[in-house]
């Protein structure tokens, strides 16, 4: 298998010079045959003209915008050749030998590559043919299209340095070369180990070679063994990632064909072969007319017409086959299933419910929810369960039953008005002695208890405290209250949240402050995680007690305990 080679040499204004005698050589060149003539194809062949001059000339062709660096790129030295297989297939190890036709084939090639490619950039190359492998040396000063010197617009990082190469190689790959595997792990060979490389290919016998000559073709030979054993690695990682990708091209066919059926699933069954079925034939002279058993009924998509007079419109397979066959829709779908089988039969069924869930949804209004009914008989009973069972201070819960967001029902239970962040009634909590629970119609979630506390007015909501129950939320307030003397200067908005799956992640992630302070117990703590991963800045706040109420009860015992004791010292003076 024979292999484009091409590589890269980038040229200060220092190193162009020297570079120059070399490739023209100006300058003693080890290993190349003095008897062959080398061939410039591109730039004068004057033995005066400097490769330096070439360079700046190019350069000054239009007035730079930028100084250049003293240590900048002025000059790109290409390399380009093939493995010797391709000059001299039938004997690749004979040094300096190649075919004519095939050298002929590669140089046209190449050229026409360079001039394509890079047009009036190349301002030399030259075909060396005095060492073992043919090969080219052409010097690009890399201007880009406005005339400015920018190397790293061309050659800058490897992605730049790959497409280069790929460039070269889809003009090779027509002359039967190929391409190096593209990601190796082999290491970027330039211009220098390029040189002895190809120089392993001499022919000379071992006792011909001196000391250094034996070194060098040593390790050159441990050099090809590393390349073929990285280009092994790099193949068989190769294999193993198409594999993979074999793999999970077959698990997307899998998915596709699954989606397919199911899409497939949700589709009617076509009336016109329904039709055909129910034995009726299509009038040749009137397109989507079909006729038979005293019917006369036209079809347009997923919907026919009788023409029989006072028959109405129908929609689908199923009421297709109840108004030909004059069957109720058990008897009907029985037929469908004995003609398309059983997933037909679903099939038409499917698309009837749709068609009905579609035609309800426009005309039926979604229902409201309705709150209990006040009875405001039952209030002093439900105020006292509150503060005296509750411990919730008596203000506390006065100011938010006048503000309508606790009540009494006909059964005495405490109605925690939820509402969503617009302020909108969509559910309510209920809490007494005997039972517990959300109101039939509740929105559990986009409405919850919720209440704001803040001495900065209607200012927007600077903190959020997401408790585990209202009584909770209550107690937590109050907690907060008793710690600091007062409300809390930011405004602070406090929500019982029961279950993380209704957190308006949409409505808390912008506010500064999140705590979730959920009960200390292990589904406390599980709620607190899950609304973590919602809300990444939320904060864990955690009771003493098991819940902020046990905590606010503790305080409350603990203060009536040292009230206790304090009139008893005063008594006792």
């Amino acid at each position: 298998m024979a292999y484009a080679i091409a590589r890269l040499k980038k040229l200060k204004f220092g190193n162009l010079a020297g570079s120059a005698s070399h490739t023209s050589r100006e300058r003693e060149t080890p290993n190349a045959d003095l008897s062959v003539e080398n061939i410039r194809f591109i730039g004068s062949n004057d033995p005066e003209s400097r490769l330096e001059d070439l360079v700046m000339a190019k350069i000054n062709e239009v007035s730079q915008h930028r100084k250049i660096r003293t240590d900048g790129v002025y000059c790109v030295e290409m390399l380009l050749s093939a493995s010797p297989s391709y000059f001299r297939a039938s004997c690749p190890n004979q040094a300096g030998y190649y075919e004519q036709n095939k050298l002929d084939v590669w140089l046209e090639a190449t050229h026409q590559w360079l001039s394509e490619e890079y047009g009036s950039r190349i301002v030399r190359a030259e075909l060396h043919l005095d060492e073992v492998t043919p090969h080219v040396h052409a010097y690009f000063v890399p201007v880009d299209d406005d005339g400015q010197l920018r190397c790293k617009h061309f050659f800058g990082g490897r992605q730049k340095i790959q497409a280069f190469q790929d460039s070269y190689y889809q003009t090779m790959r027509l002359i039967g070369l190929e391409r190096g595997l593209k990601g190796s792990r082999a290491e970027h060979e330039d211009i220098k180990d390029f040189y002895r490389i190809v120089e392993t290919g001499r022919n000379l016998e071992v006792s011909e070679l001196n000391l250094e000559q034996i070194k060098a073709k040593a390790a050159d030979r441990d050099r090809a063994a590393r390349q073929l054993q990285q280009m092994e690695a790099t193949a068989r990682e190769l294999a193993q990632a198409n594999e993979l990708l074999q793999q999970r091209l077959a698990q997307l066919e899998k998915e596709k064909e699954k989606y397919r059926q199911q899409t497939q699933q949700l589709r009617d069954l076509a009336l016109e072969n329904v039709a055909w079925e129910l034995g009726l034939d299509e009038e040749p002279s009137q397109s989507n007319r079909w006729v038979g058993h005293g019917h006369i009924i036209d079809i347009n998509g997923d919907k026919f017409q009788s023409a029989s007079p006072g028959v109405e419109k129908g929609n689908g397979a199923i009421d297709l086959v109840i108004q030909v066959n004059n069957y109720n829709l058990r008897q009907g779908l029985a037929w469908l299933n004995d003609r398309f089988g059983e997933s037909g039969a679903e099939r038409a069924a499917i698309a009837a419910v749709k068609k009905q869930t579609a035609d309800i949804l426009q005309t039926e209004p979604a229902p409201k929810f309705v709150p209990p009914v006040e009875d405001k008989s039952k209030w002093l009973a439900v105020h006292d369960y509150l503060t005296h069972f509750w411990g919730l201070p008596s203000n506390f819960v006065h100011g938010f039953h006048q503000s309508g967001l606790i009540y009494a029902d006909s059964k005495q239970n405490a109605v925690f008005v939820m509402r969503d962040l617009n302020h909108q009634i969509k559910g309510a909590y209920l809490e007494g002695s005997e039972f517990k629970g959300l109101t039939i119609g509740s929105d559990r979630t986009n409405s919850w208890f919720h209440f704001q506390l803040g001495e900065r007015g209607t200012s927007k909501v600077e903190k959020v405290v997401l408790c585990s129950s209202t009584i909770d939320a209550f107690s937590y307030a109050m907690v907060e209250y008793s710690k600091t003397g007062s409300i809390p200067k930011q405004r602070t908005l406090y929500m019982a949240l029961a279950d993380p799956k209704s957190t308006p992640v949409e409505r808390l992630e912008h506010i500064p402050q999140i705590k979730t302070a959920f009960n200390s117990d292990e589904f406390g703590e599980a709620t607190a995680l899950a609304v973590k991963k919602l809300l990444p800045h939320a904060r864990r706040s955690r009771p003493k007690a098991l819940s902020w109420n046990q905590e606010l009860l503790l305080e409350k015992s603990l203060q009536q305990q040292q009230q206790q004791r304090k009139s008893e010292v005063d008594l006792s003076l």
